[in-house]
């Protein structure tokens, strides 16, 4: 789809999709989206696409697209220690480019139209904290944060950096280099240089130590499902923001935003898998189009 959007995004961006779905962000389109939000009680639901004007690459997104993608599973990291060493090497250099990381357009906007009083609630599939970065408020974090560590001994959460600096005590002559970083903070390095990485453990009862993100194969806590679900039955709109759905844990609150008859709006690079349950789905660049989505709605408003 050709993608070549003017300042004002009056652009009219078509193609194949379900009935009811409009493909591309022209003015009618922003118009309708602009109405619904003005109503208020907007939730939501963002992906990886939101973050990688930040500089994040997504696992399905355009960027995704360019490389292999191969995370760690629960069932892995949990069963051998060779596993756990190559997540932790990996993640020790990756980690640092997460970090690094700042709120771009579309996060200043989301907080934007939660200042105003639009946004009830944010569920994030992102593990990057830079919702909060960016200033919005009470939001549930569905896979965890990546600047957290959780022992699955003991149970205790501590910061990421207290880790960083006792993986970088423990590894004072290690010279491992990172190649490509994939979405979750996983830098690709050579096998040599994780065979030679240590590993600590909790300091408080020696257990497994493991980043506070829900890996795959993992399932998130019944009590923050349930919570999502509640935010999602009472949304006047939910609002996808940069994910292809293609993962059960995210699209099924779409799927009941849609059993109960709440409008759903996506704004995505690509088709989804939840577009034939929406009211409209636009493709188009998420900062640039949710800041042009604030200045419809307040004029006078600047990011």
């Amino acid at each position: 789809m050709p993608r070549d959007m003017t300042d004002d995004i009056t652009d009219d961006v078509t193609g194949d999709a379900p009935d009811g779905v409009t493909y591309g962000l022209h003015a009618p389109s922003l118009e309708v989206l602009a109405e619904l939000v003005a109503a208020g009680d907007v939730v939501v639901l963002s992906g990886a696409g939101l973050s990688t004007e930040s500089g994040i690459p997504d696992y399905r997104g355009k960027t995704g697209r360019s490389r292999p993608a191969d995370p760690m599973t629960y069932q892995t990291f949990t069963g051998s220690v060779a596993a756990r060493r190559r997540y932790w090497a990996r993640s020790h250099l990756g980690w640092r480019h997460i970090a690094r990381a700042e709120p771009n357009a579309g996060h200043h906007a989301v907080a934007a139209l939660q200042d105003r009083g639009l946004v009830a609630g944010i569920i994030t599939q992102n593990v990057d904290g830079l919702h909060q970065a960016a200033g919005a408020r009470e939001v549930i974090e569905l896979h965890g944060s990546l600047d957290r560590v959780r022992c699955l001994g003991c149970g205790q959460r501590t910061p990421r950096r207290m880790l960083d600096e006792r993986l970088h005590a423990a590894n004072r002559d290690w010279h491992g280099q990172a190649g490509v970083i994939n979405p979750d903070g996983d830098a690709v390095i050579s096998d040599d240089h994780v065979e030679t990485f240590a590993v600590v453990d909790c300091h408080t009862c020696g257990g497994v130590l493991k980043p506070d993100v829900i890996f795959f194969g993992e399932n998130v806590p019944r009590p923050r499902v349930d919570e999502c679900y509640d935010l999602t039955g009472r949304a006047g709109l939910l609002l996808v923001l940069g994910s292809s759905l293609t993962v059960m844990s995210g699209y099924r609150f779409v799927r009941h935003a849609a059993e109960n008859g709440i409008p759903i709006v996506i704004i995505n690079q690509g088709p989804t898998r939840g577009d034939s349950d929406a009211r409209m789905a636009l493709d188009a660049p998420l900062g640039r189009a949710l800041t042009s989505l604030v200045s419809r709605l307040d004029p006078k408003a600047g990011l």
